[in-house]
Parts: C-alpha cells; structure tokens; sequence
C-alpha cells in the first residue's frame, strides 16, 4: 500500500525538514541490490536488513526512509544515506 499522496505532500526529513518524493523504481531496485549485498546500512551504522517495497528520499538526494505497509518510518536513526545507491 503505498504512501497516501496528501500525505506525502506534508512528509519531510525529521533533521533537515527537507521535503521527500518517492523513490523511482529504478532507485528502489539499487538500494535493494545494496541491501541484498549488505552494504547498506541505517544513519546509526546499523545493517539495512530488508529489502524495501517503497521508499521516500529527500529532495535534495541525502537520506532515504522506509515506508511499511504504507506507513513512512520517519526516525533519524533509520534513515539511509542515499549514497548506497550510488
């Protein structure tokens, strides 16, 4: 279930207050390739473990954030620095 699109509209980065766009189906399928070879990791160094169905990045291109079930889990600690999809 995707990101209800008012929603989305509001949704910004909880650090910079940057707003967010969905990540295009192309950017998905490289963060997952990541995950899948475990080099990606959370802003708190942890281990990306799951592959994402949907993910929001910020406007500017620096932090990506999961959505589960249509809901976007918006915390500092969990977002992923959008590099590790390159």
């Amino acid at each position: 279930m995707p990101v209800n699109d008012e929603l989305l509209e509001i949704l910004c980065c909880p650090v910079s207050r940057t707003p967010v766009r969905r990540l295009s189906s192309e950017e998905l399928d490289r963060l997952n390739e990541a995950i899948r070879a475990g080099r990606a990791s959370h802003v708190d160094q942890s281990a990306v473990e799951q592959e994402l169905e949907e993910g929001l990045i910020t406007v500017d291109g620096l932090t990506i954030y999961a959505v589960d079930a249509g809901i976007p889990l918006m915390l500092e600690e969990k977002g992923i620095p959008a590099g590790t999809i390159g």
